[in-house]
């Protein structure tokens, strides 16, 4: 195995009591990257904030996949405005 920082999949879903379908279906809709290496998935350690937020999301909302999507796809583009504003504030400024 690599040095990279990554987390097995099981330990995750045993931490926050969650099943490993919840993580996959993460996985199909592009919202986190699994990491196959010698026949086992991790979770690279930078992911695990989103993972615990989309957690939150799916558990104390009752938010399904889908809607988890929407939503970290409406957080990314607020996120992307943001900086840009900063930028064009930046320009002005100067």
């Amino acid at each position: 195995m690599s040095t990279k920082k990554i987390i097995h999949i099981s330990t995750l879903c045993k931490h926050y009591n969650i099943e490993i379908s919840f993580i996959h279906s993460l996985n199909d809709f592009g919202l986190i990257e699994i990491i196959s290496e010698e026949e086992s998935q991790y979770i690279h350690e930078d992911k695990i904030t989103d993972v615990e937020k989309m957690i939150r999301i799916h558990q104390e909302l009752n938010v399904n996949i889908e809607g988890i999507d929407v939503v970290f796809n409406l957080l990314n583009k607020i996120e992307e405005l943001q900086n840009e504003l900063i930028v064009i504030k930046n320009k002005l400024s100067n």
